[in-house]
């Protein structure tokens, strides 16, 4: 019989993934199957609402493209940038292409459709989806006994 007894959790802790994982894992985590960068994503839900907070910093309004059609909320971005240095020796040009869409599907009658609204905030891009008044939280109700 030990003292004492080492704990090893079944799960590897969170900072276990950290730090066995590479600075820039380029085949996992945030990439998608075409090697580009997929932003962060939270959802959320309120009482009244489904929201959607993309981070996308130096973006603009006029980068995204936020589409629902079928129940299946579609933000997507391409953005092109172009630059070229000249100096006394050489010219050098420098093209940056990013590009991402995200797909959600939403339960069929779920939300207003009409009335999805987005934002763009402080490198933030917010969705919000008005629920239906038929799947928002109904109070509770004293059933009388007769």
């Amino acid at each position: 019989m030990k003292l004492a007894r080492r704990n090893e959790p079944y799960f590897p802790s969170v900072f276990d993934r950290f730090f066995n994982n590479e600075l820039m894992d380029w085949d996992h985590s945030n990439f998608s199957s075409t090697n580009t960068s997929l932003p962060a994503v939270n959802v959320k839900e309120t009482d009244d609402d489904f929201v959607i907070e993309v981070a996308a910093p130096g973006m603009s309004k006029n980068d995204f493209n936020v589409n629902f059609k079928n129940n299946v909320l579609t933000i997507s971005s391409e953005k092109k940038n172009e630059k070229e240095e000249k100096n006394e020796n050489y010219t050098r040009k420098e093209f940056s292409y990013q590009s991402f869409q995200r797909s959600f599907t939403v339960a069929e009658n779920a939300v207003v459709g009409e009335k999805i609204s987005a934002k763009y905030d402080n490198g933030i891009l917010h969705i919000i989806l008005p629920k239906r008044d038929e799947v928002k939280p109904q109070p509770e109700r004293q059933i009388k006994i007769s």
